[in-house]
């Protein structure tokens, strides 16, 4: 374990998707019943996809309605004219609410629907008798979708045509919408074909924002806005082209998602923050170690351009090899969080760009603490191998290769960076059950060395803990391994389990009792547990004089109180 250091001295799916389960699944010509009330469904046609209507919806069917003895009663068929009705709101017999919500788009069923659903003892003269059960043959055409957004009956969406994909805008967002604001009346209030915000600062009322979130890209909707998410108690007063807002008015709302902007908090500081201007494709991101290849451009805050890169025909893409400090930090960081051909705008805090240091630019110079802009296109990226690509041959390679670059990084005092190069080195070779005997020696040696070395990265950034578990992890491998005990040791020390680290000293020094290293651990030992008894005999010796000052405090009061006591009465006199 020469690569291993010597020992120096102690010093990170939204409602529209919930999948209903009040749908049973059947086949074509099944028959189930529906609840425990006694409502069957029998399959006759089956329906596309998997969404089913709730409640709130305004749904679009035909039917046949019969008796058991195939008498009909009604038929829209017959008629030509699909019934419509919002389901859940009692507009319909009880059997009709509870099984339609059971039917996907183009689904036809018969249901059999017992009389205690339908019209009960009463009947409904003079087509049907009392305590019928009836049938209907219903195929439901389509539905209108309305969602009570905020579960409190103060904002309602009717979606008027579906958008794309599944995605929702965020709070960070920036989204681009159309809308049209009126009073019940119908009276025009507002009204713009294109307005960007931020999503959680809203825009004109509450209500844009709430519902936005909800929304997916070119859904287009009608908002039922109660006073609370429009313009409450005060109502609005005219502004420019929008129109007054009477004292708790109800507003209808037509609104578009055009677009919107995703923005990414790439460091929880939030000091670097991505603002996608097109989107990337599929889902595979750089990782660390992969060969990124932009086009870049450079900004300060007031426009003048400092780095411009790949964008003329003639100029080559800006190549740099990622978490290898070949850029600043935000740059590199953001960048990760891209895919191939995504545009992006990154916005760099000095703490993530060139700080407080003023740094010469290809074409200008950056002044100190500036705050940065690059519009980013990641053109193209070779991500670095994982290990599950890897044969057992490569896996130990490229384990070694991590090691030395995690020394190289180590000895430059960059402990955070070397940490990670030697978690991945044992993350290539943590499951060796396919390797040979000779590769699992290998293994194990590769192991010892990079735990060890990681443990002394985190008593370097006084992780202890973590130092305290490598350590432990390397004697399991290797239960006379002196440096892991000098290393536990010293992780104990300072998280004040001093018996835990004179046990670990003391192995060590029976191992190698002329180890200078641990002798000296050993000094520095007794001296905290000096200093510690010391501090110990004084907080108890406090504890007990205070104690005592009580006790005598106690014992006078006593005293005093029996002098004072009356006579007690004489039985005899």
């Amino acid at each position: 374990m020469d690569d291993d250091f010597d020992m120096p001295p102690a010093d990170e799916m939204n409602e529209d998707f919930d999948m209903p389960d009040e749908s049973p699944i059947m086949k074509v010509g099944e028959e189930k019943e529906i609840g425990k009330e006694g409502l069957k469904k029998k399959l006759v046609k089956e329906g596309e996809g998997w969404d089913t209507p709730d409640n709130g919806d305004e749904v679009e069917v035909h039917y046949t309605g019969t008796l058991l003895d195939g008498t009909q009663f009604d038929s829209s068929r017959d008629r030509g004219t699909p019934f419509k009705f919002t389901l859940g709101q009692g507009q319909v017999i009880k059997g009709w609410d509870q099984g339609i919500k059971t039917m996907k788009k183009g689904e036809n069923a018969i249901f059999t629907i017992p009389s205690e659903l339908a019209y009960g003892e009463s009947g409904s003269s003079p087509t049907i008798p009392p305590n019928a059960t009836l049938q209907f043959d219903v195929e439901l055409l389509s539905w209108v979708s309305v969602k009570d957004i905020c579960k409190d009956g103060g904002l309602f969406k009717k979606i008027l045509a579906e958008g794309e994909k599944w995605e929702n805008p965020k709070d960070m967002d920036e989204v681009l919408v159309k809308y049209e604001a009126r009073l019940e009346d119908g009276t025009l209030v507002a009204k713009s074909d294109g307005v960007e915000f931020t999503v959680k600062e809203g825009y004109f009322c509450p209500a844009l924002a709430k519902a936005v979130k909800t929304m997916k890209k070119g859904e287009k909707v009608l908002l039922t806005v109660k006073p609370q998410y429009a313009f409450g108690e005060k109502g609005k007063a005219a502004l420019g082209d929008e129109g007054a807002v009477p004292p708790n008015a109800t507003l209808e709302i037509t609104l578009e998602l055009v677009s919107w902007k995703t923005v990414t908090e790439v460091t929880d500081d939030k000091k670097v923050i991505k603002k996608t201007l097109k989107e990337g494709e599929g889902y595979e991101r750089p990782n660390e170690g992969a060969i990124v290849k932009l086009k870049l451009i450079g900004k300060l805050q007031d426009g003048t351009v400092f780095l411009k890169k790949g964008h003329d025909n003639d100029e080559q893409l800006f190549e740099f090899k990622m978490d290898e400090e070949q850029v600043i930090e935000g740059l590199d960081k953001a960048v990760m969080k891209m895919k191939k051909g995504e545009v992006a705008l990154l916005i760099v805090a000095p703490e993530y760009a060139f700080g407080s240091s003023e740094s010469q630019q290809e074409l200008a110079v950056v002044p100190p603490n500036s705050t940065v802009y690059y519009e980013v296109e990641l053109v193209s990226f070779d991500k670095e191998k994982e290990s599950w690509d890897m044969n057992t041959e490569e896996k130990i390679e490229a384990a070694g290769k991590k090691k030395e670059e995690g020394n190289t990084l180590f000895k430059a005092g960059k402990y955070v960076r070397a940490s990670k190069r030697y978690e991945k080195a044992v993350k290539y070779i943590e499951y060796d059950s396919s390797f040979s005997e000779d590769e699992k020696k290998q293994a194990k040696v590769l192991k010892v060395t990079c735990n060890l070395n990681d443990a002394a990265c985190k008593l370097k950034l006084k992780d202890y803990k973590q130092a305290e578990k490598l350590c432990t992890k390397v004697l399991e491998l290797d239960s006379r391994n002196v440096k892991a005990l000098y290393r536990r040791a010293q992780a104990y020390i300072n998280l004040a389990d001093l018996d835990l680290a004179e046990f670990d000293i003391k192995k060590a020094l029976e191992i190698e009792p002329d180890n200078r290293d641990v002798k000296l651990e050993y000094k520095a030992l007794k001296e905290k547990v000096k200093e510690y008894n010391k501090k110990e005999a004084k907080f108890y010796g406090n504890m007990f004089a205070k104690l005592n000052k009580l006790e005598s405090v106690e014992t006078t009061n006593n005293a005093a109180m029996k002098e004072a006591e009356p006579m007690s009465i004489d039985s005899k006199a």
